[in-house]
């Protein structure tokens, strides 16, 4: 009886062990049948990998700005005159960006901005900067775009957006890690409302300056109403043409808080009263500065 039994679960554990062996072969053949597994793993490892997404660094080596009258300080310092040492972006006269970022301002830093400099302009310019290979662009432009003669000759909307565009995709192509901070247009209406008390500063608006916004300070009437707001809204329109381009590039940022910021009397030339004198020009550091130490995106 005892070698009736042993041979009895012999044969069990026999016929156990054949059918783990049957149950894993038709596992084997079953996942990889076509030897489609092998290929996939083949084909896993010809992938590529994914190359990772470019991070902002809060602490660029050198600085170059793009832009026009106020990135060159103008009516900064004296009458008609450039002043580039106390740039909001590259001065060294001012707690610029630049001043703030690097631990010379005046080593690593170029000035490529053009006083009375339209958007048609930025291209050219973008090219002049990156010969110089920056790790930091700053942009500033737009004003003059919308303070034309008459509304009329504001340059339009698709054209803006199309040199704005072609100038970020150029910098882009010739230097694919460089950042770029882009400042909104600031809110002409703004200044127009504020100095308007002010008599002597509507005197000087007289002489020509932004006239499709600035002339007959004082006029109350529908067509002169009409016409500072369609110079709003222009300025509305290039500054949401300034974040939709800017937005679609990983290392750009753009800035609204420019043309949200309430400049006072305190931070404007003063002799044009429309320009942002050294006070205005170290405002407009700040603000810069705030979006481009910023770790994160948002």
């Amino acid at each position: 009886m005892r070698d009736h039994a042993r041979s009895t679960r012999l044969r069990r554990s026999t016929a156990a062990t054949a059918l783990l062996a049957c149950l894993a072969l038709l596992a084997g053949c079953n996942d990889d049948a076509d030897g489609s597994g092998a290929k996939n793993a083949t084909d896993a490892a010809k992938r590529p990998a994914a190359k990772p997404t470019p991070t902002w660094d809060t602490r660029p080596g050198s600085v170059a700005s793009v832009g026009d009258s106020i990135t060159r300080g103008f009516d900064a310092c004296s009458l008609l005159s450039d002043c580039p040492e106390v740039s909001w972006s590259t001065g060294s006269d001012v707690d610029s960006v630049a001043a703030r970022l690097l631990p010379d301002a005046t080593q690593r830093t170029w000035n490529f901005a053009k006083t009375g400099a339209v958007m048609a302009e930025l291209p050219a310019q973008v090219r002049a900067a990156t010969a110089k290979r920056p790790e930091l662009v700053t942009v500033m432009i737009g004003a003059n775009d919308a303070c034309q003669d008459t509304v009329a000759e504001m340059t339009p909307v698709a054209d803006f957006r199309a040199d704005f565009s072609a100038a970020l995709t150029g910098l882009r192509r010739a230097l694919p890690k460089t950042q770029v901070y882009v400042a909104s247009v600031p809110d002409l209406k703004r200044l127009w409302s504020e100095g308007r008390k002010d008599p002597i500063r509507r005197q000087v608006w007289k002489l020509g300056i932004c006239p499709s916004m600035l002339r007959d300070a004082q006029a109350d009437h529908d067509r002169a109403n009409d016409r500072r707001d369609q110079v709003q809204r222009r300025v509305q329109e290039y500054n949401s043409a300034l974040r939709d381009v800017c937005t679609r590039d990983v290392l750009c940022r753009y800035d609204g808080a420019v043309y949200d910021y309430r400049f006072t009397g305190d931070e404007l030339s003063e002799w044009d009263w429309f320009h942002p004198n050294k006070e205005g020009q170290r405002k407009l550091a700040d603000l810069a500065y705030q979006v481009i130490n910023r770790r994160d995106a948002a």
